[in-house]
């Protein structure tokens, strides 16, 4: 059972029988998702490459580590995670948040919060915070401190990152005709329309990939997932390297048809389109964002 609503038209995502969700753990999360004391020199948390006002992604085309290593890849946006087939640009492992906090918490290459294997050190700390002593305790019970409770703890916040709320929505879900411009409404014809093949990949209520496998976009040789579209206006740059700046620069790539490499995806073979109606796709991915999703007191740090 999810903590909040679901948007008209959203499934109810899948929940680990191992981690059942309660509102204990969603708080405990939410606190350790934004506490700096989470990385080996106490700078970084989970929320500084996963920022709300940027639905939970940021403005970096790489990610940089607590010790300054460059990553080869940039954040993607947390929004609707918890619907995710896939969690990482090109890995297919880890399969859950769980395992997926790990990662960034105790990986080497690169060294992302640089936590040991145990995280004994932040245990530690928390086990001494009284805050922590009553949230671990409330969430998980006796001999709550462990670093199976943190990723735990972390994976039920992220579930609640639901956005659904944007103008396309009012529009798509809520019939309210007026909720996104005319040139909006062009937009998404040519999204959805097969010449453009958008929708073959950026499909579903979440805008995002729709099967489990990873795909040559035509950027380069590698195969990477398909992200969610939703709150698209806010997540640049683009691509998983960030060599895009703009959403035009992003069409106009597709549009070219790619580098037309041997795995290159069937979809990705060019198109023609003018500027007006790059202008109206343009318009149709921005009503993708959601204000209220940005903005949710729900998701901010309790610090603040």
């Amino acid at each position: 059972m999810l903590l909040f609503g679901l948007p008209v038209g959203f499934p109810e995502p899948p929940v680990p029988v191992d981690n059942p969700f309660t509102p204990a753990k969603v708080e405990l999360g939410r606190h350790l998702f934004y506490d700096k004391r989470l990385s080996v020199n106490g700078t970084q948390s989970c929320a500084t490459c996963h920022e709300q006002a940027h639905a939970f992604a940021d403005r970096r085309a790489h990610g940089v580590g607590a010790t300054g290593e460059i990553h080869p890849r940039g954040s993607m946006s947390l929004a609707n995670v918890a619907y995710s087939l896939r969690l990482t640009w090109a890995n297919p492992h880890p399969q859950t948040l769980e395992e997926q906090a790990l990662v960034p918490m105790t990986g080497r290459h690169p060294v992302e919060m640089g936590l040991s294997d145990d995280a004994a050190a932040f245990l530690q700390i928390a086990a001494g915070d009284p805050v922590y002593q009553k949230l671990f305790r409330e969430a998980f019970g006796k001999d709550a401190f462990t670093l199976g409770n943190v990723t735990r703890a972390i994976a039920s916040f992220e579930r609640t990152l639901i956005s659904g709320n944007s103008p396309y929505d009012r529009y798509h879900y809520g019939g309210d005709r007026s909720a996104v411009p005319e040139a909006a409404k062009r937009g998404e014809e040519l999204f959805f329309n097969n010449r453009l093949q958008c929708f073959h990949c950026h499909g579903g209520f979440n805008f995002g990939g729709t099967s489990e496998e990873f795909q040559d976009n035509g950027l380069d040789a590698g195969l990477f997932k398909a992200p969610t579209l939703r709150n698209i206006g806010l997540t640049a740059p683009y691509m998983h390297d960030g060599r895009f700046a703009t959403l035009e620069a992003v069409i106009e790539h597709y549009a070219r048809g790619g580098m037309h490499g041997p795995q290159q995806s069937r979809f990705v073979n060019g198109f023609a389109i003018t500027q007006e109606q790059e202008r109206d796709l343009v318009e149709f991915l921005k009503t993708l964002t959601d204000q209220e999703f940005v903005n949710d007191p729900r998701f901010t740090d309790p610090g603040k």
